[in-house]
């Protein structure tokens, strides 16, 4: 696709001279240009269920002088609807001695390829897809009862101009595949899902081993659950298992880890920089330049190029997520962290591919080190308080671990605990790290961005364990 400054009715010169007299009075600010596609399918109870396809254009200005932000968003991409917006921004000025910020320097090697994937396989090819699947996985197994597949793709472009000329574009794809399973014995029910993707066309992810991969692990998990015990409820040491279990380190770590919560304060997190904060051995990175993650960004959505920043060293807390505002404020560089769900909304502090390095331990030996506790495989959802750092999560896949071995399946165990007392809590660290197969959305102030998680096989001690068994 052309160039999206090219869909206003002026050229790129004048836009940037109303950007000078606008944004450039400010200290800070940039013109965001989008273009979006988005198509979702749903196959239920074996037919498609829901087809949806959308597009969205647009810009928003924003100008920025220390804590305060102007912004304005249109999709209107005319000379009349960027002065409306240059006018509504223009009362943010530069403060006492205030400079326009310098742009940001460089961009990273791109990482993603630019195909659209809305594009192929073509609908009618999806659709033949979804059956197959719903098909296979009812003859896998006699006790299924309700079978959900979805595909949901993204193509998106991004444009930032600033006033000083400076200008980068972006082409983004996304791709995400669930595959979702209830089975069923007499009165009880239980459900399982697997979900797979990435910044990358279908491709790669709609081969026949890859998704008869996610149907098996979804049944798996669901027969699982269907013979799972009651989870006990009181302290016992956790065992979580790599990969998808670090969206609590993802929760209850990485958002009071953001620079505009301990800026303001109001993480737990706020004034240790420095500190140590976990335990020895734990490091703790959020990386936006890993090729093809569902997080990954070539540039965050201010222009910066992503980083590999290290959050956490050896348990000392060493950095914060940072955007452009929060950083100056703060009087450091952007990480690349600035990111917002589209043209309609603010950049803010978020996260990429948030996960802990791999330590020294095997996985094995880390369960044989417990005597009596939990094994805690896959999470579902959680809540999390990032002033006082507290933390509920409930598990979706967990056994009981006796004498080193794991034994019979639980349902309905709940985490519960604070996130820096937590990480202090952290015994063993395994050398299998992971990340999660490419699911991931964030949610903060009203916003949602595709993030990635993941971490190592862990041993932590005395967590709280809510559940319903005797």
């Amino acid at each position: 696709m052309d160039n999206l400054l090219n869909q206003f009715d002026i050229d790129q010169s004048q836009i940037e001279r109303m950007l000078k007299e606008s944004v450039g009075q400010a200290e800070d600010g940039e013109l965001f240009l989008e273009y979006c596609e988005t198509e979702a399918l749903v196959f239920d109870n074996g037919k498609l269920k829901t087809g949806t396809f959308d597009t969205r254009h647009g810009f928003g200005l924003r100008a920025v002088s220390g804590e305060v932000s102007a912004y304005s968003h249109s999709g209107d991409m005319s000379q009349a609807g960027l002065k409306r917006a240059c006018d509504a921004v223009r009362s943010v000025q530069a403060g006492k001695g205030g400079t326009y910020a310098a742009g940001p320097r460089g961009t990273n090697r791109k990482l993603y390829v630019e195909d659209n994937p809305i594009l192929a396989p073509s609908f009618e090819d999806k659709v033949k897809l979804l059956e197959e699947i719903d098909s296979y996985t009812r003859n896998c197994d006699d006790k299924v009862r309700q079978v959900t597949v979805s595909l949901a793709s993204n193509w998106q472009i991004v444009e930032i101009l600033r006033p000083d000329g400076y200008f980068v574009r972006d082409i983004r794809p996304l791709v995400r595949i669930g595959i979702n399973v209830v089975v069923g014995e007499g009165d009880r029910q239980e459900t399982g899902s697997y979900g797979f993707g990435g910044r990358s066309t279908y491709g790669e992810f709609l081969t026949q081993d890859k998704w008869q991969h996610g149907v098996h692990e979804a049944l798996r998990m669901a027969s699982v659950n269907l013979e799972a015990a009651p989870a006990p409820a009181g302290t016992f040491d956790i065992v979580l298992g790599a990969g998808w279990p670090g969206v609590m380190l993802h929760e209850a770590v990485g958002h009071g880890l953001e620079g505009d919560f301990n800026r303001k304060k109001t993480s737990a997190f706020s004034e240790l920089m420095g500190k140590q904060v976990a335990s020895k051995g734990v490091t703790v990175v959020d990386n936006g330049t890993m090729e093809g993650r569902r997080g990954s960004l070539s540039i965050d959505d201010e222009g910066t190029p992503t980083n590999d920043t290290v959050l956490i060293e050896d348990g000392v807390l060493v950095g914060y997520m940072q955007d452009r505002q929060n950083a100056r404020l703060m009087g450091v560089e952007s990480t690349g962290n600035g990111r917002r769900q589209s043209y309609a909304h603010q950049p803010m502090p978020r996260m990429t591919n948030t996960y802990m390095k791999s330590g020294e331990h095997d996985p094995q030996e880390i369960l044989e080190s417990v005597k009596d506790g939990i094994y805690a495989v896959s999470f579902g959802g959680g809540q999390v308080d990032i002033t006082s750092g507290k933390f509920v999560f409930d598990c979706t896949e967990a056994y009981e671990i006796k004498n080193g071995k794991v034994g019979r399946p639980l349902k309905g165990a709940n985490l519960i605990g604070n996130g820096p007392e937590a990480m202090q809590r952290i015994a063993m660290i395994g050398n299998d790290m992971e990340l999660d197969t490419g699911m991931g959305m964030c949610g903060k102030n009203g916003q949602s961005v595709p993030v990635g998680v993941g971490q190592p096989t862990l041993r932590m001690n005395a967590v709280t364990v809510g559940g319903t068994g005797v």
